[in-house]
Protein backbone atom coordinates (compact mmCIF):
# COMPACT_ATOMS: atom_id res chain seq x y z
CA UNK A 1 0.00 0.00 0.00
CA UNK A 2 1.31 3.18 -0.80
CA UNK A 3 1.46 5.85 2.20
CA UNK A 4 -0.23 8.86 2.15
CA UNK A 5 2.87 11.18 1.68
CA UNK A 6 3.89 10.19 -1.68
CA UNK A 7 0.51 11.40 -2.69
CA UNK A 8 0.90 14.43 -1.05
CA UNK A 9 4.20 14.88 -1.89
CA UNK A 10 2.71 14.39 -6.00
CA UNK A 11 -0.18 16.93 -5.45
CA UNK A 12 2.32 19.42 -3.91
CA UNK A 13 4.37 19.09 -6.70
CA UNK A 14 1.55 19.60 -9.52
CA UNK A 15 0.65 22.24 -7.64
CA UNK A 16 3.73 24.02 -7.60
CA UNK A 17 4.11 23.15 -11.14
CA UNK A 18 0.28 25.18 -12.02
CA UNK A 19 1.20 27.95 -9.95
CA UNK A 20 4.47 28.45 -12.09
CA UNK A 21 2.29 27.62 -14.51
CA UNK A 22 0.00 30.51 -13.75
CA UNK A 23 2.66 33.37 -12.67
CA UNK A 24 5.13 32.71 -15.72
CA UNK A 25 2.97 32.36 -18.73
CA UNK A 26 2.02 35.01 -20.48
CA UNK A 27 -0.18 33.30 -23.03
CA UNK A 28 -3.58 32.98 -21.67
CA UNK A 29 -4.62 29.46 -22.80
CA UNK A 30 -0.74 28.09 -20.87
CA UNK A 31 -2.55 30.26 -17.68
CA UNK A 32 -5.55 28.27 -17.67
CA UNK A 33 -3.30 24.95 -18.17
CA UNK A 34 -1.52 25.85 -14.85
CA UNK A 35 -5.34 26.72 -12.79
CA UNK A 36 -6.57 23.24 -14.30
CA UNK A 37 -3.37 21.42 -12.93
CA UNK A 38 -3.77 22.93 -9.40
CA UNK A 39 -7.38 21.86 -9.51
CA UNK A 40 -6.49 18.20 -10.47
CA UNK A 41 -3.50 19.00 -6.66
CA UNK A 42 -6.72 19.62 -4.93
CA UNK A 43 -8.46 16.78 -6.18
CA UNK A 44 -5.40 14.49 -5.75
CA UNK A 45 -5.42 15.77 -1.56
CA UNK A 46 -9.01 15.25 -1.25
CA UNK A 47 -8.99 11.35 -2.58
CA UNK A 48 -5.98 10.96 -0.97
CA UNK A 49 -7.10 11.75 2.59
CA UNK A 50 -10.66 10.03 1.79
CA UNK A 51 -8.87 6.67 1.29
CA UNK A 52 -6.91 7.27 4.66
CA UNK A 53 -8.73 8.89 6.64
CA UNK A 54 -12.26 7.21 6.19
CA UNK A 55 -13.35 4.59 3.19
CA UNK A 56 -16.42 3.94 4.26
CA UNK A 57 -17.64 7.86 3.61
CA UNK A 58 -18.24 8.92 0.39
CA UNK A 59 -18.17 12.50 1.09
CA UNK A 60 -14.53 12.93 -0.35
CA UNK A 61 -15.77 11.34 -3.09
CA UNK A 62 -18.49 13.11 -4.02
CA UNK A 63 -16.23 16.54 -3.31
CA UNK A 64 -13.87 15.63 -6.14
CA UNK A 65 -16.82 14.99 -8.35
CA UNK A 66 -17.87 18.72 -7.44
CA UNK A 67 -14.43 19.81 -7.87
CA UNK A 68 -14.17 18.21 -11.01
CA UNK A 69 -17.30 19.64 -12.34
CA UNK A 70 -16.30 23.30 -11.86
CA UNK A 71 -13.18 22.61 -13.15
CA UNK A 72 -14.89 21.36 -16.20
CA UNK A 73 -17.00 24.96 -16.04
CA UNK A 74 -14.03 26.86 -15.66
CA UNK A 75 -12.64 25.71 -18.74
CA UNK A 76 -15.71 26.09 -21.37
CA UNK A 77 -15.95 29.67 -19.72
CA UNK A 78 -12.75 30.38 -19.58
CA UNK A 79 -11.77 29.07 -23.53
CA UNK A 80 -15.11 30.97 -24.59
CA UNK A 81 -13.26 34.14 -23.08
CA UNK A 82 -10.14 33.37 -24.76
CA UNK A 83 -11.50 32.45 -27.91
CA UNK A 84 -14.19 36.02 -27.97
CA UNK A 85 -11.03 38.14 -27.32
CA UNK A 86 -8.70 36.58 -30.10
CA UNK A 87 -11.55 37.08 -32.47
CA UNK A 88 -11.39 40.84 -30.92
CA UNK A 89 -7.56 41.82 -30.48
CA UNK A 90 -6.31 38.66 -32.76
CA UNK A 91 -3.52 38.04 -29.58
CA UNK A 92 -3.76 35.60 -26.42
CA UNK A 93 -0.88 37.02 -24.64
CA UNK A 94 -1.98 38.15 -21.10
CA UNK A 95 -0.40 41.62 -21.03
CA UNK A 96 -2.20 42.35 -24.21
CA UNK A 97 -5.76 41.94 -23.11
CA UNK A 98 -6.73 45.28 -21.35
CA UNK A 99 -10.23 45.44 -22.35
CA UNK A 100 -11.44 46.48 -19.17
CA UNK A 101 -8.77 49.55 -18.53
CA UNK A 102 -9.72 53.15 -19.58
Amino acid sequence: MIPLSWYLILAAAMFCVGLYGVLARRNAIAILLGIELMLNAVNINVVAFWRYLNPENIAGQAFALIVFAVAAAEVAVGLALIIALYRRRNTIVAEEIDLLKW
